[in-house]
């Protein structure tokens, strides 16, 4: 049975300073909100200020907490630098970093472009070691112990037809997760990752599968528990994760996913269905948007 209350007790995180990227929108909106609630003041970070600064103030309001909203273009080290200032500069510390920004094309790989291509790598993986790099060097400096969260996916060990460029930088992001666990362990820099399966947001499956193709790839029919995810569930385990209650956990991927990746490896591979001639609908409804 499904329970989507919160898990920790109300003060699990009194006082953390935590930075989630791409927080103002989806799943970094979900978790934020659960830190919050939990005591931690959350800075979020993605490139659009409008969205950020509606988003904190929508937070704030629910929560009673405090929210800092910057704009950041990940895939730039000196723009990061400056969500850590602004950070230190407002609070006076960072104790988390939640790297949750990401990109994806759902497309035969032929298909794209080697810029698609890049933009895709460079905002997963680029922009997750820019991070992890820029605020690794500041705690390992003033000798603070921190906890850094990555979101990757299940296909980042198995592969994915249809999401190559996603595949490639999740796979890359993992092996970061995992070297520095070990490397960083000795200054109490925890290194974790959460492997999503499908958590739904408003909109995110018409954009990637407009049409009658959404309810054909309903990603619930595919699951071992015939449902997707709550995002407060999702939003439970980054809390523990980042919470002391986890401080002898480092190194590890959790997959919260329903079972979805042991039923059928490769969570985009089933695509193979679909006829050249709807990819060129799909390419053209994506170069409109």
């Amino acid at each position: 049975m499904m329970n989507t209350e919160g898990m920790l007790r109300d003060d699990a995180l009194a006082d953390k300073v935590i930075v989630v990227t791409g927080g103002g929108t989806g799943l970094g909106k979900s978790m934020t909100t659960y830190f919050l609630k939990l005591g931690a003041k959350v800075v979020i970070a993605s490139r659009k200020q409008d969205v950020l600064d509606q988003t904190a103030k929508e937070l704030e309001e629910a929560t009673g907490g405090t929210v800092l909203p910057i704009a950041c273009d990940v895939r730039k080290y000196e723009e990061i630098e400056t969500v850590l200032k602004k950070t230190l500069d407002k609070f006076g510390r960072v104790d988390g970093l939640i790297n949750n920004a990401a990109g994806n094309f759902i497309s035969p790989t032929e298909r794209l472009s080697h810029r698609a291509f890049d933009i895709v790598v460079d905002i997963v993986l680029r922009g997750t070691y820019n991070y992890a790099l820029a605020f690794g060097k500041y705690w390992i400096e003033k000798q603070q112990p921190a906890t850094m969260l990555n979101i990757v996916t299940t296909y980042a060990w198995t592969g994915s037809g249809y999401v190559v460029p996603s595949a490639c930088g999740k796979a890359g992001v993992l092996a970061l997760t995992r070297s520095l666990a070990v490397e960083w362990g000795k200054y109490n820099i925890r290194s974790n990752a959460i492997a999503p399966g499908p958590f739904p947001t408003e909109g995110a499956w018409s954009r990637l599968l407009p049409g009658d193709l959404v309810e054909k790839f309903d990603p619930a029919k595919n699951n071992p528990l015939k449902r997707v995810g709550d995002h407060q569930e999702l939003a439970n385990l980054a809390a523990y994760l980042m919470s002391d209650y986890s401080s002898f956990v480092n190194g590890e991927v959790i997959t919260i996913d329903g079972g979805e990746w042991l039923q059928g490896a490769g969570e985009f591979n089933h695509l193979d269905e679909i006829p050249s001639e709807m990819w060129d609908q799909l390419e053209k409804a994506r170069k409109k948007g």
